[in-house]
């Protein structure tokens, strides 16, 4: 009784000193990730409105990329992105701390003269640089710099999204898929909390979107979000095969990356002027908010957002896929609502989990995302959806250093 009192002091005191250090750590990472959040969400804000009200700077795209691989070079963060803010959290690399200013100026550019991308991609690398510079000066061990550039990861993206539950479980479960580190739940929690808190008082807008209603569930209603599903899966894997073709046929063509990121420009504005519209540039948030309040979709929009993202990314431009795969997910699940006898806002939201789902290999962080998008509504379809999506999309994923862990099939080790 003796050894098992000593034992469980010791224990307690660990845990105790645990908790209290991790605690420390990650508000230091919320509040860096709330501040820098907020400050990264508004300079975004400030030049796509600025977009808006001025059409022609999408002439001047083409220029911009010069400048945005230009910064990169002088940083000597060139090449450097998402893959490698997630091959740090299993390995003894570090991310570069000027990787942070530079994902910084090249979103800017990228969002302010109408390049297809979004904003949650470079909100992690901001997130992994600063964590990583943080966990250097602070001088901690390998294990504890993983967790804390996880920390990062998931604080940055809550502050842009507004969504820190999701931010925290997809920082996490990204990484390596099957395999969860509980120890960063924790920290991944507070930091992703403290950073949303800080950048809703500083007065970012989280991303919400209304369903208007959700039907009973019934076997009538399930089989539609299991086919909304299915081809959700089907378009996450030729979107994930998009984005990588595309990315390798430019640096195939044009070795040269001034060369690479200027014929990309072009072509993204011979696009939009083909097109006259719009909607495509930027991360199409907008878009997506049309369809929820107006029902209004247009049955091609899924297919042109892809081809766009996939030569705005393949050509070397820096933002992220993650809001235009939201936006792939809403027009294509809205578009089979309305054929299928949906409502568009519902079928849109059934569209966009079964997406991210795709893509990202993160069911969890999926539903966690939903719940806090959508407020709740249709949980059980979403989750029905997810699940559909997540297996049979297989190995396919947006970023080419994720791991899988286990099979999607069995229990049996991936490899």
């Amino acid at each position: 009784m003796r050894y098992d009192l000593k034992q469980t002091i010791l224990h307690t005191k660990e845990y105790t000193l645990a908790f209290v250090r991790w605690l420390a750590l990650s508000l230091i990472v919320g509040i860096s990730g709330g501040l820098f959040g907020t400050l990264f969400a508004k300079t975004l804000s400030f030049v796509t409105q600025f977009r808006l009200s001025h059409s022609w700077l999408i002439f001047l795209l083409p220029l911009g990329g010069l400048i945005s691989v230009a910064v990169y070079k002088y940083c000597r963060v060139t090449g450097i992105g998402t893959d490698d803010v997630f091959e740090s959290v299993r390995s003894e690399k570090s991310v570069p701390p000027l990787l942070a200013p530079a994902v910084f100026i090249g979103s800017a550019i990228t969002h302010l003269l109408g390049g297809s991308a979004g904003r949650e991609g470079a909100a992690l690398q901001l997130g992994g640089s600063i964590s990583s510079a943080l966990s250097k000066l602070l001088h901690l061990d390998e294990k504890a710099r993983h967790i804390l550039t996880m920390c990062g990861m998931g604080a940055f993206f809550s502050a842009l999204f507004g969504t820190p539950l999701g931010a925290a479980v997809f920082a996490i479960e990204v990484v390596s898929v099957g395999s969860f580190c509980s120890a960063a739940l924790f920290p991944g929690i507070v930091s992703s909390v403290t950073a949303y808190s800080i950048a809703i008082s500083l007065g970012v807008h989280p991303e919400r979107f209304f369903i208007s209603s959700a039907p009973e569930l019934s076997l009538d209603i399930i089989w539609r979000v299991g086919l909304i599903a299915v081809v959700g899966a089907i378009v996450s894997i030729a979107f994930c095969h998009l984005m990588h073709y595309t990315e390798g046929l430019f640096k195939k063509l044009f070795k040269n990356g001034f060369i690479r990121i200027f014929i990309g420009g072009l072509a993204v504005v011979v696009i939009t002027l083909l097109l006259n519209t719009t909607d495509y540039n930027g991360g199409g948030i907008e878009v997506i908010n049309r369809i929820f309040t107006d029902g209004d979709v247009k049955y091609e929009a899924f297919l042109i957002k892809m081809i766009l993202t996939a030569i705005t990314i393949g050509a070397g431009y820096k933002g992220g896929e993650i809001v235009p795969t939201l936006f792939i997910g809403a027009t294509l699940g809205g578009a089979m609502a309305i054929l299928i006898g949906l409502n568009p806002a519902f079928g849109a939201a059934i569209g966009m989990a079964a997406l991210f789902s795709g893509v990202t290999n993160c069911p969890l962080a999926t539903i966690f995302l939903c719940i806090e998008m959508f407020s709740g509504k249709g949980l059980i379809f979403i989750a029905i959806a997810v699940a559909i999506s997540f297996l049979l999309s297989g190995y396919c994923s947006l970023y080419s250093k994720q791991t899988f862990m286990f099979s999607k099939l069995n229990e049996a080790t991936y490899k």
